[in-house]
């Protein structure tokens, strides 16, 4: 494909949502006529600021927050081609973890414990928590918290 219909393919993928540089060269590997003319398309998307893997990093955790815990977030980002320490810095600028799954507990088990002195209980409240990507830590202290409140 010529340079400026590979270029039009990339302005239309990153107009739908924001893309890592590994994923929009997976997108469009087939289509180049040779990896030298993908490479120079990404640098210069890459130099014009529509291409940017801290800003995918920075959208990801934002959205996928909500819901998901650091160890899954980080997972996501490292398995879409971002760097550790984009990774890294993602996380930190984002809500506290403790934060983030007292809310995912709260509306998956509402307010009160629902039996968290029961052991059965307790486990499989943990393992949803664990299952999201929560730490074990972070698990720990949420329901020893709701354990204590009440």
């Amino acid at each position: 494909m010529l340079l400026n219909g590979l270029r039009q393919r990339a302005l239309g993928l990153l107009t739908r949502r924001e893309h890592t540089r590994k994923e929009l060269a997976g997108k469009l590997s087939s289509l180049a006529e040779s990896p030298e003319q993908l490479d120079a398309l990404l640098d210069e998307l890459t130099s014009r600021h529509l291409l940017s893997d801290a800003r995918y990093a920075e959208t990801r955790v934002k959205s996928r927050g909500i819901r998901l815990g650091d160890a899954r977030l980080a997972y996501e980002l490292r398995s879409r081609g971002v760097a550790d320490e984009l990774v890294s810095a993602s996380l930190a600028a984002g809500e506290d973890e403790l934060t983030r799954a007292q809310r995912v507990w709260q509306k998956r088990f509402g307010n009160s414990p629902h039996g968290a002195d029961d052991t059965a209980e307790r486990a499989r409240q943990m393992r949803f928590l664990a299952a999201r990507g929560f730490s074990a830590e972070t698990i720990r202290r949420l329901l020893r918290a709701t354990v204590e409140d009440d």
